[in-house]
C-alpha cells in the first residue's frame, strides 16, 4: 500500500489518496474528517512552496474574490483569489489548505528524519536509529536504481514454486501481511454487535483500480483507463523478466481475473449499511461454504490459530472467488499473485518500477504531472511507517502547550450545543431523544495524543533496503492487528498518529480522536486567530465527528458501541426521509465533466458536514465576539465565520483527481462540501445577503433540517 499498514488504512489523509490495491470496506468503522485545524500556530521550518503561498494580512479577507456572487458559488467567492495566485504544482493533484499545512508537518518531520539520519553510532533499536535508517534507506536512490526489483526475487521464487491452492493461499496470507491485499480484504476489529471483543472480518476485495465501476463504466475516461491499467500490468510483468509476449497474455488475463472478481462485488454505495455487512458464521462454516479456499492454510499463514468465528462482509463474494479459483489456472494465479506483491510496494523501489507505478496510478488516475521530489516522498513514507515513534518527537518539539486542553474546550461547547439541539428537534420522540442524549454524553473525545505510545521495538529497521523496512513496517503493523484476537480490546488505543492532519469517529468505541497537528491554520502565524474561525474549523470539526453517531450508518449504533437499534420505527422512518432530502440535493450536483457526485454514497460526510457546520455556528453564537458583532477586516462575526468555514476546505483539484474521487470514494470533492450544507443554512443566506434567482438558494421546502 502506499503509505503504512494501519495508518492510511484507517484513515486517509487526503480522501481519494487510496491504495488501489484494496477497497477498503473499514469505512464502517472509521468516518474520517479530511481537514481540521484551529490556533495559529506555522512553523517557520516551513518548506519554501508554503512560504510563497501565504497571502500576508487577513487571510479571509486576503482570498476573496470579489468577481463571483458569494449566493452563485461561495466556495470560489471565499477562496478564488488564492486559487489564481497558487496553480496546482505539477507534481500535485490538487493544492490549498491541506498540502500547505501538510508542507508544514512534512518540514517538521523531515528536520526529525534528517537529524537522526545523521546521528553516528546510534543505539541499536533506538528510536531515532530507527527513524534515521528507514529515512536514510530512502534516500539512496543510487543503491535503490543498482538493486531493482532484487529484493522481491525471493518472493516471487517462491510463488513459482506454488502447485496447488494450498500454496496459492500460503502466499496470498504472506502477501496481506507485507504487500497489499490479494483475492479479499482480511481483518482483525472490533466485532460490531459485540465491541467488547475483537473479531475477524473478511469482505470483497482484490482489485487493483479504485473502485469495481473502473472495470464496467463505458465513457471514454473508463476505457482509456482500463487500456492503460493492461499496458501498465504488462510493463510490471516485464519488469519481472516476462518476455514481450507472455507480458502482455499474463496482463489480459489479469484484467479478465478482475473484472470476474468486481463483477460479484457490491457497488460501493451498496456496503454502507453495516447490518447488511455483518454475517457472522462459524470457522466450518466457512470452510464448507467456499471448500476451494483452504482457510486452515490462510489462517496459519496470518499467524491466527483456534479461529471460532468470522463475520463475512459480502457472502456472495467469496461463493462467486471460490468458483474462479477453479476457473482460472494455478499459472494465472501465480500471475496475478505476484502482480499484487509488486504492485503494492512499487512506490518503494528504483526509478524504474516506481515510475511505471506512479505513471498509471497518479498521472492516468489523477492528472498529476510530475513526482514530488524523493526527501518529500521518503519523508512522508516514514512518518506513514514509523509515525508513532516520530509522533513522540512531535509532541515534545512542535506541538504548542494546552492544545488537549483547547481541543477540549471547543469540544465540549459542540456537545453542549448538540445535546440542546437534540431536546428541541421536533421529528423525534421522547423515548429517542433519552437513548440520543445517552449515546452523546457517553461519547470519548480523544484530542492531542496518545497518552500511552505502541511498543514497536520488535520492529527491525536498517540503511540495507527501503522496501524491506516498509515490508517490516507493513509486517509489525500486520501483526499487531493479529495478535488482537482473542485478547480484551483496548478502547485507550489511537489509530492516528498527533502529526497525522485528520480525524475520525470511531462507531464501536463511540469516540472522537482529533490529533494534535489540526492546530494548524495558514495565514494566521503568530497569533491566535478569532472565535470565529475557531468555531467555524475546530467546531465544526467536532460537530462533524459527532454528527457521524447519527448519521444515517452511526445512529445505528448504541452508546456502547454496539450494533443496535435504538430507534422507534416512526422515528427511523422519519429521519430516513430528511437522509432522501440530502441525496437528492448531492445527486444533482455535477462535480465535472457530465460526472454527478453520488449522493448515496456520499450521504453520510454530507450529513456530518451540515451537523458540523450549524453545530459550529451555534457554538459561536454564545462567544463574546458574536455578541458584540466585532468587525475584523470589515466582515462581521457571521461573515468571518462562514468565510472560514470555506477555508477549512480551500482545495483546487485537478479534473482528473474530482473523477477519480467521485467515483470512489465517500467524500464529496471539497467544493461541494461547502456550497452543499451551506445551501441550507437561513444563517448563511442571511449573513451575505443570498436570494431567490442566486444559484446556491434553494426554497426553504429543498433545505435539509436534520439535527
Amino acid at each position: 500500500m502506499f503509505i503504512q499498514y494501519s495508518v492510511y488504512k484507517f484513515g486517509n489523509r487526503y480522501p481519494y489518496y487510496f491504495n488501489p490495491n484494496e477497497i477498503n470496506f473499514m469505512r464502517k468503522y472509521f468516518f474520517n474528517l479530511i481537514v481540521g485545524g484551529f490556533i495559529v500556530v506555522v512553523s517557520t521550518t516551513s518548506c519554501n512552496r508554503q512560504k510563497s503561498s501565504l497571502i500576508t494580512g487577513d487571510a479571509l479577507a486576503a482570498h476573496i474574490n470579489s468577481t463571483i456572487k458569494p449566493g452563485d458559488d461561495f466556495f470560489d467567492y471565499a477562496n478564488g483569489k488564492w486559487f489564481k495566485q497558487n496553480p496546482i504544482p505539477a507534481s500535485e493533484q490538487s493544492n490549498g489548505i491541506w498540502q500547505l499545512i501538510q508542507d508544514t508537518i512534512n518540514a517538521q518531520v523531515r528536520k526529525i528524519c534528517e537529524s537522526s539520519a545523521a546521528i553516528q553510532n546510534t543505539e541499536r533499536g533506538s528510536n531515532k536509529q530507527k527513524i534515521g535508517d528507514f529515512f536514510f534507506s530512502g534516500m539512496d536512490s543510487t543503491l535503490l536504481n543498482k538493486e531493482g526489483i532484487n529484493d522481491l526475487k525471493t518472493d516471487f521464487a517462491a510463488i513459482d514454486k506454488i502447485t496447488d491452492l494450498k500454496g496459492m493461499m500460503n502466499e496470498a496470507a504472506y502477501i496481506h501481511s507485507v504487500s497489499s491485499s490479494p483475492l479479499f480484504n482480511f481483518y482483525v476489529i472490533q466485532d460490531d454487535k459485540n465491541s467488547s471483543k475483537y473479531a475477524i472480518y473478511i469482505g470483497q476485495g482484490g482489485l487493483s483500480l479504485p473502485d469495481r465501476n473502473y472495470y464496467f463504466d463505458t465513457d471514454a475516461k473508463a476505457n482509456t483507463i482500463r487500456e492503460k491499467f493492461v499496458v501498465h500490468v504488462a510493463n510490471m510483468f516485464k519488469i519481472m523478466g516476462y518476455t514481450e509476449s507472455n507480458a502482455k497474455q499474463a496482463a489480459a488475463t489479469l484484467m479478465e481475473m478482475e473484472t470476474v472478481l468486481a463483477k460479484a462485488s457490491r457497488k460501493r454505495e451498496d456496503t454502507r449499511d453495516p447490518n447488511t455487512n455483518y454475517h457472522k458464521m462459524s470457522f466450518a462454516a466457512l470452510i464448507a461454504s467456499t471448500p476451494n479456499i483452504d482457510w486452515n492454510v490462510f489462517m496459519k499463514g496470518v499467524g491466527l490459530t483456534k479461529v471460532d468465528t468470522v463475520v463475512v462482509a459480502q457472502p456472495e463474494f467469496l461463493t462467486a472467488l471460490n468458483g474462479y479459483l477453479k476457473k482460472y489456472t494455478i499459472n494465472d494465479w501465480k500471475n496475478y499473485l505476484k502482480f499484487q506483491m509488486l504492485d503494492g510496494l512499487a512506490s518503494y523501489m528504483d526509478n524504474k518500477t516506481y515510475l511505471e507505478h506512479f505513471n498509471f496510478y497518479t498521472t492516468t488516475l489523477r492528472g498529476v504531472k510530475e513526482p514530488k521530489p524523493r526527501w518529500k516522498r521518503v519523508v512522508e513514507q516514514t512518518d506513514g511507517s514509523l509515525g508513532e515513534l516520530i509522533g513522540q518527537v512531535y509532541v515534545n518539539e512542535y506541538l504548542p502547550k494546552g492544545t488537549k486542553e483547547k481541543l477540549l474546550e471547543i469540544g465540549n461547547a459542540i456537545k453542549t450545543v448538540f445535546a440542546e439541539r437534540i431536546k428541541a428537534l421536533d421529528w423525534m420522540s421522547a423515548t429517542t431523544k433519552e437513548k440520543a442524549l445517552k449515546k452523546l454524553n457517553a461519547v470519548i473525545m480523544k484530542v492531542g495524543y496518545p497518552d500511552k505510545w505502541k511498543d514497536l521495538s520488535g520492529m527491525e529497521i536498517n540503511r540495507n533496503s527501503y522496501v524491506k523496512n516498509v515490508m517490516s513496517a507493513n509486517k509489525w503493523e500486520f501483526n499487531y492487528m493479529i495478535q488482537k484476537y482473542g485478547k480484551p480490546v483496548d478502547r485507550a488505543e489511537w489509530d492516528m498518529q498527533p502529526q497525522t492532519y485528520n480525524a475520525y469517529y470511531n462507531p464501536s468505541n463511540n469516540e472522537i480522536v482529533i490529533p494534535g497537528c489540526n492546530i494548524i491554520v495558514p495565514g494566521y502565524e503568530g497569533k491566535m486567530a478569532d472565535d470565529a474561525l475557531l468555531y467555524s474549523i475546530i467546531g465544526g470539526t467536532f460537530g462533524h465527528e459527532i454528527t457521524h453517531g447519527f448519521d444515517d450508518q452511526g445512529c445505528k449504533y448504541n452508546e456502547l458501541g454496539n450494533l443496535s437499534n435504538w430507534w422507534t420505527a416512526d422515528d427511523s422512518k422519519k429521519f430516513n426521509l430528511k437522509t432522501k432530502m440530502i441525496v437528492k440535493q448531492f445527486n444533482d450536483y455535477v462535480a465535472v465533466d457530465n460526472l454527478h457526485i453520488n449522493g448515496e454514497l456520499t450521504q453520510g460526510e454530507n450529513i456530518a458536514d451540515l451537523g458540523g457546520v450549524i453545530m459550529g455556528f451555534e457554538a459561536f453564537k454564545k462567544t463574546k465576539q458574536f455578541k458584540n458583532n466585532e468587525l475584523i477586516a470589515g466582515l462581521n462575526p457571521s461573515q468571518r465565520f462562514f468565510l472560514g468555514y470555506a477555508l477549512a476546505w480551500m482545495v483546487n483539484m485537478r479534473p482528473e483527481a474530482i473523477a477519480t474521487q467521485v467515483k470512489s470514494n465517500e467524500h464529496a470533492p471539497a467544493k461541494w462540501r461547502v456550497i452543499g450544507p451551506l445551501s441550507n443554512m437561513p444563517e448563511f443566506y442571511s449573513a451575505f445577503g443570498v436570494k431567490q434567482g442566486d444559484k446556491m438558494w434553494r426554497p426553504d421546502s429543498l433545505r435539509v433540517k436534520i439535527w
